[in-house]
């Protein structure tokens, strides 16, 4: 805490409420309580008390609490007054703490305070920002797993794995006149084949958990008059978008926020894709590639009662969006919900906007997309981030293997291996850089 700053802020929502908290940590906490309450409290314990203004009057009464450095959630001296929840009274008790000596906390400096004194790993401060802005149950339990330290613990192992064949190849660097040696050459090739497998699993469990925090964008996309606009409607149970027999009704973008299973979607209804004279279509069918391109995934529409409707997604979208064939309408024609052939040869899921009949099928297809099974399974929370460092860190371990079965020089694999050990230390910030706390915090927000 030597030369910190004392931060202060509103820890509770903007708006009235019953209860209001004004969050202090740093070393002058005990001055600044002993001016505004008259008294230092004891650790741990409420004290009732006046939350006192320059002149003597009360500001407020409420409960304060100490929590001395080390023993508080930023390691440092931390007072949490605890009032009403009016905002100008929290107004007057945060104006009162800043006289007194504070300085307004940036947004997620209490969590950022917390990493730097030891007391939190990256992927734990990142877990409280995802607890709180979790919007469904599963990415709340995601959440509170990774709070736990189930994401870090597996990154910890690999860690400590990576660590000890490190130690074996940089001996040979001290010792040049010794070789590897087919045994330690050997045994050296299969660490590395078993953290490129444990590396895997962990990337494979991270992404679904990354999809469960973030959700997918699914694109409704196909000819017009297809029933792109009734298929939103129906997952998102609401009548979000205009549904009429006319093509090219849609010529803006339609969003809509849903869950499957605890899977969060956005779902964007497009325009139809086809050559149009007029100027205002063009502008939505150049939208609607615009979207297709930032896709997860591409639900490509066919309607099922035309019997010119059957149009093969175009050659042009891009190849490395996954795609699904629906044919819609089916009420229309007979047609049994379910998988049938596709027009390009690949398998389209038949249902019916308007009845509902296989929806339930495309549902679940749109959880496998996502790599999750009927419960929406995953085991800890992880973010875009977390995947680039845990790519970045296999690209080097392949490398690292590549070199040691060509029998490079020690000296190409080491360095392999310590950009591998360095891009794994910036998921729980064992290996961080300034640039990188300032992003992750800054969208935290403030009194957090």
């Amino acid at each position: 805490m030597i030369g910190r700053k004392t931060i202060a802020a509103v820890a509770t929502p903007l708006g009235v409420g019953a209860v209001g908290i004004v969050r202090v940590s740093g070393p002058a906490v005990p001055d600044i309580a002993l001016d505004l309450l008259g008294r230092l409290p004891a650790p741990r314990q409420a004290l009732l008390a006046d939350f006192l203004a320059g002149d003597g009057e009360p500001i407020d009464q409420g409960l304060a609490l100490y929590f001395p450095a080390p023993h508080s959630f930023t390691g440092e001296h931390v007072l949490e007054l605890q009032g009403h929840g009016g905002p100008v009274v929290l107004d007057r008790l945060l104006a009162r703490v800043l006289e007194l000596g504070a300085r307004a906390a940036r947004p997620g400096e209490f969590s950022e305070r917390a990493f730097l004194e030891g007391k939190l790993d990256l992927t734990r401060a990142e877990a409280i920002a995802d607890l709180i802005a979790s919007g469904t149950e599963q990415q709340a339990r995601l959440a509170a797993r990774s709070l736990r330290g189930a994401f870090a613990q597996r990154v910890d192992e690999l860690l400590e794995a990576l660590t000890a064949v490190r130690v074996l190849v940089e001996a040979t660097l001290d010792f040049p006149d010794e070789d590897l040696g087919p045994e330690l050459a050997a045994g050296i090739a299969k660490d590395l084949e078993r953290l490129l497998a444990d590396l895997d699993t962990l990337l494979s469990t991270a992404q679904r958990g990354e999809r469960l925090r973030d959700g997918l964008m699914v694109v409704l996309a196909g000819a017009p008059n297809a029933g792109k606009s009734s298929l939103l409607n129906a997952l998102s149970e609401t009548d979000r978008a205009i549904v009429t027999p006319v093509p090219g009704t849609t010529r803006d973008l339609l969003h809509a926020d849903v869950q499957i299973d605890g899977l969060p979607l956005r779902v964007v209804d497009t325009a139809g894709l086809r050559l149009s004279p007029d100027p205002i279509e063009q502008e939505g069918v150049r939208r609607a590639r615009e979207q297709i391109d930032q896709a997860d995934l591409v639900l490509w529409i066919i309607d099922d009662a035309d019997p010119l409707g059957e149009v093969a997604a175009p050659a042009d979208l891009p190849e490395q969006v996954p795609r699904l064939s629906v044919r819609n309408k089916i009420d229309l024609t007979g047609r049994a919900p379910g998988e049938h052939p596709g027009a390009d040869g690949s398998t389209a899921l038949a249902c019916s906007a308007t009845t509902g009949a296989g929806l339930d099928d495309l549902r679940r297809a749109l959880t496998r997309h996502a790599g999750l099974g009927g419960d929406a399974d995953g085991e800890f929370s992880a973010r875009r981030r977390h995947l680039d460092a845990l790519r970045r860190t296999r690209e080097h371990l392949a490398a690292a293997a590549q070199a040691q079965a060509n029998a490079a020089p020690p000296e190409l694999l080491a360095e392999e291996l310590r950009l591998a050990q360095n891009s794994l230390g910036e998921i729980t910030g064992a290996v961080s850089s300034d640039d990188l706390l300032g992003r992750i915090f800054s969208e935290f927000c403030i009194g957090k």
